[in-house]
């Protein structure tokens, strides 16, 4: 069964960095283009940074300058390097891809990683 597996999650200090992966596990697919999404406690989940298939990336403004979207596709992998981390990025990390399995395209989630940030 394919699916998504994130890690690099954990606990880190104001002004830390922490790198998040995402892996395809489970099957013969191939990531196209991924996304990290996050969701505070009580807050609705938003978009943290995308990268397409060609390689362009998209960030939100809280984010910019200090996260790096990135993909390795030879292992099947999409990250996230985060620099500079603040309280308010205190969240559930969750990654999204683009799965091509065979002729087709699925959109997959993993089942989020805990990333605290404590000052």
């Amino acid at each position: 069964q394919v699916q998504l597996v994130e890690s690099g999650g954990g606990l880190v200090q104001a002004g830390g960095s922490l790198r998040l992966s995402c892996v395809v596990s489970g099957g013969t697919a191939s990531i196209n283009a991924g996304g990290w999404y996050r969701q505070g406690s009580g807050s609705q989940r938003e978009l943290v940074a995308t990268i397409s298939s060609k390689g362009s990336t998209n960030y939100a403004d809280s984010v910019k300058g200090r996260f790096t979207i990135s993909r390795d596709s030879a292992k099947n992998t999409v990250y996230l390097q985060m620099m500079s981390l603040k309280d308010e990025d205190t969240a559930v990390y969750y990654c999204n891809g683009e799965l091509k399995i065979g002729a087709y395209t699925y959109s997959y989630w993993g089942q989020g990683t805990q990333v605290t940030v404590s000052s």
